[in-house]
């Protein structure tokens, strides 16, 4: 990414775009590997990393933690207070370590997008987002239908409580839309879209800082380039940001939507 050859056969800037987030596999040559990308791989070490986080702070409590024990107590009492005991009630305990691993995999994963070596959040592939949510949707409702039949569940998402007769026949169309079928779309959505541009938005003032800096004639331009690059650490910070705020929401939606399905009346 960066300066491509011009028809000209100078050399321009080339603007970040889409086709950027497409990456080709790690080991083009080996047929069998070629599910391997970027991606793929920074998934599974995120995946390692979280079951040793957790294995590591699962050992040896003691009753005045020490460093180590805090930030695990800390990241456990988080997911368990303000997501899974707020949202689920006093049926949070059997979908808490679901809950804590969803959460702590969609935020290394969002945060690989601030490494020196990765630079690009796993969920900024639409294809991870999407794959999380539907998982979320098989969830919620095998729970809502493990708990109140098929027919139960369905006539719960679809029929709020206290619904005259007569409006049945626009409510229940658009209620099963929202419940059944917007749901994972919106999840993932909001998940894709804030990694997707937040991480276009630091390559457009990264490589447009160096183009100016580096490549272009003018003090104008360079100064501009260099404001660029500066201002490029602020937008770097605003990503860390909504990277953490995007992993709490995916993971809170989650537990609303177990709740709703858990729910005797909507």
């Amino acid at each position: 990414m960066g300066l491509l050859p011009l028809e000209t056969g100078g050399e321009g800037y080339h603007a970040p775009s889409p086709d950027d987030f497409t990456l080709p596999p790690l080991f083009p040559d080996v047929p069998w590997l070629a599910w391997l990308d970027k991606y793929m791989l920074q998934a599974i070490v995120a995946t390692i990393l979280i079951i040793i986080f957790w294995l590591v702070m699962a050992r040896k409590r003691q009753m005045v933690p020490g460093k180590g024990q805090f930030i695990g107590e800390t990241a456990y009492f988080f997911v368990r207070n303000s997501i899974a005991r707020d949202n689920l009630g006093h049926d949070f305990r059997k979908f808490l370590p679901w809950l804590i691993a969803l959460f702590s995999f969609i935020l290394i994963n969002n945060l690989w997008g601030i490494f020196p070596f990765t630079l690009m959040p796993t969920t900024a592939h639409a294809g991870w987002a999407y794959g999380l949510a539907i998982m979320v949707w098989v969830v919620y409702n095998g729970v809502g239908i493990a708990k109140h039949g098929f027919g139960g569940y369905l006539k719960l998402a679809t029929l709020p409580a206290g619904v005259p007769v007569f409006m049945w026949w626009l409510i229940i169309p658009l209620e099963f839309f929202s419940n059944i079928i917007v749901r994972p779309v919106t999840l993932a959505l909001r998940l894709f879209a804030n990694m997707f541009a937040g991480h276009l938005l630091v390559l457009v003032f990264v490589l447009g800082g160096e183009y100016l800096l580096l490549e272009s004639e003018g003090i104008v331009n360079n100064i501009a380039g260099g404001v660029s690059l500066v201002f490029s650490m602020a937008i770097f910070a605003l990503e860390v940001f909504v990277q953490c705020l995007q992993a709490f929401i995916f993971t809170v939606l989650t537990a609303v939507y177990l709740a709703s399905s858990l729910a005797e009346e909507h």
